[in-house]
C-alpha cells in the first residue's frame, strides 16, 4: 500500500469517527479528539501520549491571549463602562441615524477584535445593541443578523485574529503586518452590513431604549473608560517603536495590565475572583476547541494526513481553489471551527505564497471568510448564541435569510483580497 493510500484511509477513519461522534451528540471539541485518537490507532501509532500533550499545548499562547482579553472586557462590563458608553452615544446621536449606526457598528467590533471571539461580542454588546436597534422597529431576525455578521467581523478584526494566528503558526510565519489588511475590510464590511440591514429603520425611541438599557454608575466618566484602552495601546505601540529597548511583554500581559487598570478605575467594587471564574467558564468550550484542534493537527502530521491534505490542495488548479474559497472556508469553520485554520489554512497559504501572492493579505482575506461558517449547522455556535441572546422567537431560517446579502458581499470581498493580495501588499507596512 502506498503512503498516499494509507494516509487517505487514515483520513477516512478520522472523518468517520468525527461524524459518528457528532451523531451521538458529542460536543465538537470531543468529536475532534475522537477523530484524532481514531486516526492515531488507524495509523498504527497506538495512543501517542507525547503527540497528544504536544498538540494540547500547541496553541497555549493563544489561549492565554483569549483568557486575558476576555477577562479585560468582562471587567469593563462589570464596571459599568459598556453601559455608560452605549447610553452616552444614544443620548447624543439618537436623532442622527447614520452616526448612530456607525458608532454601534464600531462598538460591536471592539470586544471581538480584542479577544478574537465573536461570542464575546454577542455576550458583552449583543443585548444592548439589540435593545437600541429594536426600538427602531427593526425586526428581530434582522437585528440578529446585524449582530451576528458584525460579531464575526469583530473576531476577524485586529489585533487578535485566531484564524490568522493559527495558520501563521502552522507555516512559521510571524503574526506581523496583519493590522491594516484586517482592519480596513472588517470596518467597511461592518458599516455596509448595518446600513443595508438597517435600511428603513425609524428614529430611536430614546425613552424606551434608556429604560431597557442597564444603568451606568454615577461616577463613571470617559477617563475611566478610556484609560485602560490607552494603557493597552501604549504598551503595544511602545513594543513596536522601541523593540530593542523594552522587554517583550506579550499580549497576555498587556491585557492583564489593562484589566488591572479597569479594576482600579472602576467606580463600583468588582468581584474579580467571581468575574474570573465566570470568564473561564464562559471560555471553556472555546479553550477546549483550541486544545483539541492542536491535538488533531499533531496527529494528522504524525500519520501523514496533514501532508496528504497539503499536497491535494497545492495540486488542484489554482482557479478552482480560489473560486471555491467562499464555500470551503465557511463549511470547514462550521465543522471544525478554529480547527479549520491549521488544517486548511496552512496548505492554502503555502500555495498562495508559491504562486506569488502576498501571504499576509491573502490570509487576511481568508480570515474574513471563515466567520461566515459560524451560522451554519452542525455547530452554528455564534449564530444560535446570537438568536438566543436577543430573544428571537422567529425560525432560525429567517435569520439566515437576512444574513445572505451581507454574507455574499463578504464572500466577494474576501475572495478579491486573495486574488489581488499582491497589489494590496502596501497595507502590510503597519
Amino acid at each position: 500500500m502506498s503512503a498516499t493510500t494509507a494516509a487517505a484511509l487514515i483520513l477516512a477513519v478520522m472523518v468517520a469517527a468525527f461524524v459518528a461522534a457528532k451523531l451521538l451528540k458529542v460536543s465538537t471539541e470531543l468529536a475532534l479528539f475522537a477523530a484524532a485518537l481514531a486516526g492515531a490507532l488507524a495509523g498504527g501509532q497506538g495512543l501517542p501520549a507525547r503527540a497528544i500533550v504536544e498538540g494540547a499545548f500547541t496553541y497555549f499562547d493563544i489561549v492565554l491571549i483569549f483568557v486575558t482579553a476576555t477577562l479585560f472586557m468582562n471587567l469593563l462590563k462589570e464596571s459599568g463602562a459598556v453601559a455608560f458608553v452605549v447610553r452616552a452615544i444614544l443620548r447624543r446621536f439618537h436623532r442622527r441615524k447614520a452616526w448612530l449606526f456607525i458608532l454601534l457598528a464600531l462598538l460591536l467590533l471592539v470586544p471581538g477584535a480584542l479577544t478574537g471571539a465573536g461570542s464575546v461580542t454577542v455576550l458583552i454588546m449583543g443585548g444592548m445593541a439589540a435593545t437600541v436597534l429594536g426600538t427602531m422597529d427593526i425586526p428581530a431576525p434582522k437585528v440578529a443578523a446585524i449582530i451576528f455578521v458584525i460579531a464575526g467581523l469583530s473576531a476577524a478584526a485586529p489585533p487578535v485574529n485566531l484564524w490568522a494566528m493559527l495558520t501563521a503558526a502552522g507555516v512559521n510565519m510571524p503574526y506581523v503586518g496583519f493590522f491594516l489588511p484586517l482592519l480596513v475590510p472588517c470596518v467597511l464590511l461592518a458599516l455596509v452590513t448595518i446600513f443595508i440591514l438597517g435600511a428603513g429603520a425609524k428614529p430611536v425611541d430614546l425613552a424606551k431604549a434608556l429604560a431597557e438599557l442597564p444603568e451606568a454608575p454615577a461616577r463613571m466618566n470617559w477617563a475611566r473608560v478610556g484609560t485602560p484602552f490607552l494603557i493597552f495601546f501604549a504598551l503595544v505601540v511602545a513594543g513596536r517603536a522601541l523593540p530593542f529597548s523594552l522587554p517583550v511583554l506579550g499580549l497576555p500581559l498587556m491585557f492583564a495590565a489593562a484589566a488591572a487598570a479597569a479594576v482600579l478605575l472602576s467606580p463600583v467594587r468588582i468581584d474579580v475572583l467571581r468575574t474570573s471564574r465566570e470568564t473561564v467558564h464562559q471560555l471553556l468550550p472555546l479553550i477546549g476547541m483550541l486544545t483539541c484542534a492542536g491535538i488533531l493537527v499533531e496527529i494528522m502530521a504524525l500519520t501523514g494526513v496533514r501532508g496528504l491534505i497539503a499536497i491535494t490542495v497545492v495540486t488542484l488548479p489554482v482557479f478552482v481553489v480560489i473560486l471555491t474559497l467562499a464555500l470551503t472556508l465557511p463549511v470547514s469553520e462550521a465543522v471544525l471551527m478554529w480547527g479549520a485554520a491549521p488544517v486548511l489554512g496552512v496548505p492554502l497559504v503555502l500555495l498562495f505564497n508559491t504562486i506569488g501572492l502576498n501571504p499576509v493579505v491573502a490570509l487576511a482575506g481568508m480570515s474574513v471568510l471563515w466567520p461566515l461558517g459560524d451560522a451554519i449547522p452542525p455547530t452554528a455556535i455564534i449564530g444560535r448564541l446570537t438568536t438566543a441572546t436577543i430573544g428571537m422567537k422567529e425560525p432560525y431560517g429567517r435569520f439566515l435569510r437576512y444574513c445572505l446579502v451581507p454574507g455574499l458581499i463578504i464572500a466577494v470581498v474576501g475572495t478579491l483580497m486573495v486574488v489581488f493580495s499582491k497589489k494590496l501588499a502596501f497595507l502590510t507596512v503597519f
